[in-house]
């Protein structure tokens, strides 16, 4: 598995994550956060299929780029059907509320709870972390999970946004993340990579 980060969107720091098969070179898009010619770029030049674009959630600063890199190449969008209107309505998504109003094309896939995901020989199993917002989704393949807005390095998501719900963030985490092996890295929607051991010793926000 290789994966690459970006950081397309500096102002809210949000993680864009490529991730392939070095095999096949299938590929999947985590949270392309706006229209990037240099995600492109790298795509194009490794020659790259991209599968699938996926949506950890709907927030404005994780949906940008969806309608511009389905256009280049017509993979499918992906995510929770709790926060699929977030894709196609610029309030529900918070960007009205920016000044910007941010819209996606709608979803075609929809990933609920253990959905599997491939890319050549690397499953990717969906795991349902509401609490950031309703249709919160990670992304486990072993060794690794993608967080998206659930679980930081030493903190978590916010949960003061509408639909968000803190005891509901709590019990995602303990339940689907904290579960899984200490030494599996975790790649957040923002900020550095950690680890499920680390976060479980010390993150002062959930501990176990």
């Amino acid at each position: 598995m290789r994966i690459e980060s970006f950081i397309v969107l500096p102002q809210f720091g949000t993680n864009t994550y490529l991730v392939w098969d070095e095999t096949t070179r299938e590929a999947m898009i985590i949270d392309l956060a706006k229209p990037s010619d240099e995600v492109w770029n790298v795509i194009e030049n490794k020659g790259i299929t991209l599968k699938y674009i996926v949506n950890t959630h709907g927030h404005a600063d994780h949906i940008g780029g969806n309608s511009f890199i389905r256009g280049k190449t017509g993979a499918p969008i992906c995510i929770h059907p709790a926060d699929a209107l977030k894709l196609v309505d610029a309030k529900a998504n918070l960007s009205t509320f920016m000044g910007t109003p941010i819209y996606s094309d709608p979803m075609d896939i929809p990933l609920t709870q253990g959905c599997i995901l491939t890319l050549g020989n690397i499953t990717f199993t969906v795991l349902h972390t509401p609490g950031h917002s309703a249709g919160c989704i990670s992304l486990f393949s072993p060794g690794v999970v993608f967080s998206g807005d659930t679980l930081f390095a030493g903190s978590v998501g916010r949960t003061d946004l509408p639909d968000g719900n803190f005891d509901q963030l709590n019990s995602s985490i303990r339940s689907r993340l904290y579960t899984l092996a200490d030494e599996t890295v975790v790649y957040p929607g923002h900020g550095e990579p950690t680890t499920i051991g680390e976060e479980k010793r010390n993150n002062p926000f959930v501990k176990m």
